[in-house]
């Protein structure tokens, strides 16, 4: 089925979302949900098709013309189109380098502009928008921990003049973080601290994701400037804000999971001997067979952290 559904979104345009976006989703669900050497040759099959790899740029080119939304309760079907063509990519480029596919047909993207739609939301209802973000996150992820090197990927926009007009100490800065600029990177990690704060499950759980991949790249890049995001004291007032309300349990995977990433890079200002002592007090008292699995998950390696 992968070579008529590719072949058929190949001969679409964007606007043909009513046909366009069950097709990939089923795509999407196809590289999922199969055995690993079936999921090889899947992603063959889609990287070959360069009519469709063509129509996936169109797609994501329509995030930066789409209009902001008139209905805050309804998602549109070019909302939701959009949402696959985000989920698509950022799983070929995943597969992609794991298996090392041969690509035929490459994507290009301003990075500025992907940053920008994570960044600047003012005029756009958040929970609205909450599966387009998600999804763009999943790709900004993707690329993150491909370190923007994926040979199916060509990043455009980087912003080479920005350092001429700041001092020699930022120009250093932005030379080891780039393609990032670590204004873009100061500014993203703002943006996701007030993303956590609306505590939407799904936009918790890919914030957070985001959040993680976001340091480890940065850690790779400059330790300085990972230890520095990683400590920013907004952190621990975030904590207690996802701790507010009816759930006050530590035992929440977005905040295990951000404890474990405050312990992993040596956080003390942000979590500190008492909250470890009371994550590991709940844990003792609370049934583990009956947690959620993303919580059993995110507590296994909070542990092993510790």
């Amino acid at each position: 089925l992968l070579f008529p559904v590719s072949n058929l979104c190949g001969k679409c345009k964007p606007r043909d979302t009513d046909l366009l976006q069950p097709s990939l989703n089923f795509l999407y669900c196809s590289l999922h949900q199969t055995t690993p050497c079936s999921q090889q040759r899947a992603v063959a099959v889609l990287l070959s098709n360069v009519s469709l790899l063509e129509l996936l740029q169109k797609v994501l080119e329509c995030t930066w013309l789409r209009s902001p939304p008139s209905e805050p309760a309804y998602l549109s079907s070019e909302d939701a189109l959009l949402c696959s063509g985000w989920l698509l990519v950022a799983s070929l480029l995943l597969y992609q380098h794991r298996y090392n596919t041969e690509v035929h047909q490459t994507l290009s993207l301003d990075l500025t502009k992907v940053l920008n739609a994570v960044i600047f939301r003012k005029k756009k209802p958040i929970l609205l928008l909450a599966p387009c973000l998600v999804s763009i996150m999943q790709f900004l992820r993707a690329v993150l921990r491909q370190n923007f090197s994926s040979s199916l990927l060509v990043i455009v926009g980087q912003n080479t003049d920005q350092g001429a007009t700041q001092p020699q100490p930022s120009s250093l800065q932005d030379a080891a973080l780039h393609p990032l600029a670590s204004q873009q990177v100061f500014s993203l990690v703002i943006s996701l601290q007030n993303l956590l704060v609306h505590k939407d499950l799904l936009l918790s759980q890919t914030v957070v994701a985001c959040l993680e991949t976001l340091v480890e790249y940065l850690y790779v890049k400059n330790q300085d400037v990972a230890l520095h995001v990683a400590s920013q004291p907004w952190h621990r007032f975030l904590l207690f804000t996802l701790l507010s309300g009816g759930q006050k349990s530590f035992l929440q995977p977005e905040v295990l999971r951000l404890m474990t990433l405050f312990l992993r890079y040596q956080s003390s200002n942000i979590i500190s001997q008492k909250e470890i002592s009371q994550i590991l007090q709940e844990a003792a008292e609370a049934n583990l067979a009956e947690l959620p699995e993303a919580t059993s998950r995110a507590l296994h390696l909070f542990l092993c952290q510790v």
